[in-house]
């Protein structure tokens, strides 16, 4: 029986590519990639020459179940993403679960992940925190946004660029505009940048100043002795 590796892929910097990924991309029998355009400048760039397939959030469903079939018979498969670590707010969870249930051997690689360098430069605590990857854009989005109003832990979501203000005016208005919080964007990447201060000086940053990249927002828990009064739905109360 062969054996499925996630493999994280850098979110920006080529040199956050560790040398056990080059290793397990260079020796599996397959490499299956979100996009293989993508994916096969990063083999390129690391001298791999392999077999790849398109395996993605549109076509997972389908291609499952002869990816598992192939490794019931032997081959070693490795999934990546576009950037980071499949399963975290990429495809990867479904082919994981049906390899964890036909019993093949799943092997993930601790490797690049966006959240965690920036939940880490926040200056916010990280001991305990909530990942919430994207909102939903429309449906259920204000519903999970007041569920998560008094939520003590520090909460972290991504975000596009051309949503990243209406986020932060929703935000303030349901966790309170003094609440603490960053914008971290292009993570490892060259214009890196990460931008700390309350709700509402973030919404008038982002305002001023156009929001470019992949952004990760990181927010502070609600304060049980002081946040009350910044939170609309308990004033009501």
């Amino acid at each position: 029986m062969g054996i499925l590796y996630i493999v994280p892929t850098p979110v920006g910097n080529m040199d956050d590519m560790t040398l056990r990924a080059v290793s397990v991309l260079r020796d599996a029998d397959l490499v299956l990639a979100e996009d293989t355009r993508t994916s096969g400048v990063l083999l390129r760039h690391f001298g791999i020459e392999n077999r790849m397939m398109s395996h993605h959030k549109f076509n997972e469903h389908g291609t499952s179940a002869a990816v598992v079939g192939r490794l019931l018979a032997g081959e070693t498969v490795a999934l990546v993403s576009d950037a980071g670590t499949p399963g975290i707010s990429d495809p990867g969870f479904f082919l994981v679960r049906e390899a964890v249930k036909a019993g093949v051997e799943v092997q993930t690689l601790p490797g690049p992940t966006a959240f965690v360098p920036a939940l880490v430069s926040s200056g916010l605590p990280c001991d305990r925190f909530v990942f919430e990857g994207f909102l939903p854009p429309k449906k259920g989005r204000q519903t999970r946004l007041e569920q998560l109003a008094a939520e003590p832990r520090t909460v972290v979501f991504y975000e596009s660029p051309r949503r990243l203000l209406k986020t932060l005016g929703q935000l303030a208005a349901l966790f309170g505009g003094s609440r603490q919080a960053a914008v971290c964007r292009e993570i490892s990447k060259v214009h890196e940048e990460c931008v700390r201060g309350t709700l509402a000086e973030l919404a008038a940053h982002f305002t001023a100043t156009e929001p470019r990249g992949e952004i990760v927002v990181v927010v502070a828990g609600c304060d049980p002795k002081g946040e009350k009064r910044n939170n609309p739905k308990q004033q009501e109360i």
